[in-house]
């Protein structure tokens, strides 16, 4: 008989994590009175903070009216004006939206759209998709196949389909070669994309799948300029379907809406979910182009799959006052202000730190990389597990953040990341920097001696 007080099967076996009982704006309670800056917003899920008082009142009035009708039967309201307010105005070319409870079911959906599609056009021989090492696409066994953390992988590996391969990923601090340009680095990514086409079978690639800027895996990479404008060339060469997956990097987190806006194109289809909802509610959607849903519906006639927590209306009603306090907030503008400030804030603060390798991001989602020697960019021993000791280190002294470890294969490798909500204050933003720096400093002079 187990002794231990929780029944919950919580990340951890061996111990049981403090309860939050409340939160407010950037902050987390926890039971034993502490105040947490919620810097990271989890994983990058609490763009609008905590207990926001317009999407509290939007989830109240759709719980009195429907909390839940069954999409074989029912559409609602709230996921008629959730889609509308998505791809009413189509960007580039996105037309539909497809609602689940979260980004691994967002990219499995994706995934078997992009086949189903393919199925209908009379080329089932496209069965293969080519992602990236160091990537992450979800937890589920589909979602797990196309990502590129290894280290996640490996548990499960004699499970995950051979459907899928993986290419170098545009990570120019690890991957670029002395003295190579970025534009030579480019051309080198793509000639390698280019070759595994041709290695597969150009004509049975279904989609090159990618998140413009890598999240969890290997913290806020974001690609040199015209790599993602390279592989949408290569894609549509071969009449493959580009899938991005802003699941962590979307909706808002970069300083746009869709991070592809920075890159100069635009998906075939995509994934979103966490700032999507902002943690109000499990909800992440599938964006599709009218071209492909337009042959599926001249074809069979349906989608093939299905959950049945499809665009549920307490959570499409959530995602929605999300979406009009981000708007009428003016909250874009915000994020690429305050974004401006924390690239300042972490470059004055680590950027001649001896430690701290790579400072790199995009809007409000950013991460340090840790390493022994800058000049070498060797990494620190895994055994330290030096990222969850600055976790744990920050949050002994009041700030969630993210870091990660096996950032440059999955063995290798530490960094940090910081994702704050959109409604972070200039003054919040030095707390994060000086907390976070107080940490990393004590735990490597503990590590150091």
């Amino acid at each position: 008989m187990s002794t231990r007080t929780s029944r919950v099967l919580h990340r951890s076996l061996r111990e049981t994590p403090p309860k939050a009982i409340g939160g407010e704006g950037v902050y987390l309670f926890a039971e034993d009175g502490r105040r947490i800056i919620d810097a990271s917003g989890g994983a990058a899920v609490s763009c609008l903070g905590h207990q926001h008082p317009r999407v509290i009142a939007a989830m109240a009035k759709q719980a009195s009216t429907l909390a839940y009708a069954h999409t074989a039967f029912f559409s609602s309201e709230p996921a008629e004006a959730l889609a509308e307010r998505l791809v009413g105005h189509e960007p580039g070319g996105l037309a539909y939206a497809y609602f689940v409870s979260g980004g691994s079911a967002a990219i499995e959906a994706s995934i078997k759209l992009a086949r189903q599609y393919f199925i209908e056009r009379g080329e089932p021989q496209r069965q293969h998709f080519i992602a990236r090492r160091q990537s992450y696409h979800g937890n589920t066994l589909g979602a797990l196949a196309a990502g590129g953390n290894a280290w996640r992988r490996a548990p499960y590996a004699p499970l995950l389909s051979t459907a899928f391969s993986h290419v170098t990923p545009a990570f120019a601090y690890h991957e670029k070669r002395e003295g190579e340009s970025d534009a030579q680095f480019v051309a080198r990514l793509a000639a390698e994309l280019e070759a595994e086409f041709q290695r597969l079978g150009p004509d049975t690639v279904a989609a090159f799948l990618a998140e413009p800027v890598v999240g969890a895996t290997a913290g806020a990479v974001t690609a040199p300029d015209g790599y993602f404008k390279a592989v949408r060339e290569i894609c549509d060469r071969h009449g493959a379907l580009l899938i991005l997956d802003e699941v962590m990097c979307g909706m808002g987190r970069t300083g746009t809406t869709h991070a592809w806006e920075q890159e100069g194109v635009a998906p075939d289809i995509q994934a979103i979910a966490k700032g999507l909802g902002g943690g109000y509610q499990p909800i992440g959607a599938m964006l599709a182009s009218g071209k492909i849903i337009d042959t599926i519906r001249a074809g069979s006639g349906a989608f093939q799959h299905g959950h049945t927590y499809l665009a549920h209306p307490l959570a499409c009603a959530a995602a929605l006052a999300v979406q009009d306090v981000i708007r009428e907030d003016g909250l874009l503008d915000q994020v690429r202000e305050r974004g401006r400030q924390l690239e300042q804030r972490l470059t004055e603060r680590f950027g001649n730190h001896r430690h701290v390798g790579d400072i790199r991001g995009r809007g409000l989602f950013w991460a340090i990389e840790l390493v022994v020697d800058r000049a070498t960019r060797a990494s620190f021993d895994p055994a330290l597990k030096l990222h969850q000791k600055i976790k744990a280190e920050a949050f002994a002294g009041g700030l969630g953040c993210y870091p990660g470890g096996g950032t440059v294969d999955g063995v290798r490798g530490d960094h940090v990341l910081l994702a704050p909500p959109y409604i972070t204050s200039a003054d919040e933003i030095d707390q994060i920097v000086d907390k976070l720096g107080t940490a990393v400093d004590n735990v490597l002079r503990s590590v150091n001696h």
